[in-house]
C-alpha cells in the first residue's frame, strides 16, 4: 500500500476503535494491524526526512559555492 492509503486505513481503524460497538477481539486484531502500520509509516517518514536533509544540504551546498564564486574578485 501507498503511505496515503496506509495512513488511510490507520485513520479508519481509529474510527472503529473509538466505536463502542467494536469488541475486544477485534479491537486487539485493529490494535496489532495500527501498530503494524504505525511502524511502517514512521519509517516510510524518517526515509522521506533523510532524502529532504539531502536535497536541503545539497542545495545550500551549491548556493555556497554560487556565493563563493561571486565574491571572487576578477583580475
Amino acid at each position: 500500500m501507498s503511505f496515503e492509503s496506509d495512513l488511510k486505513r490507520m485513520e479508519e481503524i481509529t474510527d472503529l476503535l473509538k466505536d463502542e460497538d467494536t469488541g475486544l477481539e477485534e479491537s486487539i486484531k485493529l490494535y496489532e494491524e495500527a501498530a503494524g502500520l504505525g511502524r511502517k509509516l514512521s519509517k516510510t517518514l524518517s526515509e522521506i526526512q533523510r532524502k529532504v536533509e539531502k536535497v536541503t544540504s545539497e542545495d545550500e551546498m551549491e548556493l555556497e559555492t554560487e556565493e563563493s564564486e561571486s565574491d571572487e574578485v576578477p583580475f
